[in-house]
């Protein structure tokens, strides 16, 4: 009983304080101008704190759809700039991740859930079977090389991200130069190794490297990132650091590339093996 007394008695003194603390604040406003002054400002202060919280709040969880939105219009423009450039033969630019040969159909997808912490990463994406997704396509930015979707449900996919250890992209130095593998270095977010590239070819730090093109999975002149440090490996050929481009910490909006010459690919590759 004494600690059910204690809790009404600790009620009891509260509950009186404030209220002379709201009676003390009436008798100065009504006591003074300068008082009313200065209660009224701090009453406004405090409403416009509440308002401008509330504003904060809803314009965060509105910024969502506004990216989305954007995000989608900026794809449909990107498409229907290829379209025109296949219907006027222009050439692309080397840092231009467009296919004019219209090998690739590309579809805009979001990031539900990245995975970066791991040497097998992941991503989820918000695309499906019912947006027209087949496994191994290959996941893109105009600033680099994503992934390869490994499986596909309805409305979602799941795809292999590059920083997989066990994920490989075939990549060019420069507009024209050597062409080697490139792998995740299995350490940074956005650090990668091209290697097998012959030592009699000169290479510079600062080489921009290029999606080449001889995957039937990503479309030739991505590009991926700059080169660094070139070490010797076994006497006869280079690793190449490189830089990516590719922020592996912030994606959130990516392309969905498929290869429309897939199955005439795998057809010819079958029919040699046999």
């Amino acid at each position: 009983m004494s600690g059910k007394g204690n809790i009404f008695r600790i009620l009891s003194n509260a509950a009186v304080f404030i209220l002379l603390e709201v009676a003390a604040l009436i008798m100065l406003r009504n006591n003074g101008r300068m008082q009313d002054i200065w209660i009224s400002r701090g009453v406004r202060n405090f409403q416009a704190a509440v308002w401008g919280g509330t504003e904060a709040v809803r314009d965060y969880f509105s910024l969502r759809k506004e990216n989305d939105r954007l995000a989608e219009k900026n794809h449909r423009l990107e498409n229907l700039v290829r379209e025109y450039r296949q219907l006027t033969g222009i050439d692309i630019p080397a840092d231009s991740a467009d296919d004019i040969s219209g090998r690739f159909r590309f579809t805009h997808a979001r990031a539900v859930k990245v995975s970066r912490n791991k040497q097998h990463n992941y991503l989820i994406l918000d695309k499906g079977t019912d947006d027209g997704i087949k496994e191994l396509s290959g996941v893109i930015t105009d600033s680099g090389v994503i992934g390869i979707i490994d499986a596909v449900g309805e409305r979602y996919s799941y795809a292999r991200s590059f920083q997989n250890s066990g994920m490989t992209v075939s990549a060019r130095i420069g507009s024209d130069g050597p062409v080697g593998e490139m792998i995740w270095d299995g350490v940074s977010s956005n650090g990668a190794v091209l290697m097998a590239i012959p030592l009699h070819i000169p290479v510079q730090p600062g080489d921009t490297v290029y999606t080449s093109g001889f995957s039937s999975i990503f479309p030739a002149d991505i590009p991926l990132g700059i080169t660094g440090e070139a070490t010797v490996i076994n006497g006869s050929t280079y690793n190449i650091q490189v830089t990516l481009f590719t922020d592996f910490s912030s994606i959130k909006y990516v392309t969905i590339a498929e290869n429309n010459d897939d199955e005439a690919i795998k057809e010819l590759e079958n029919r040699d093996e046999d």
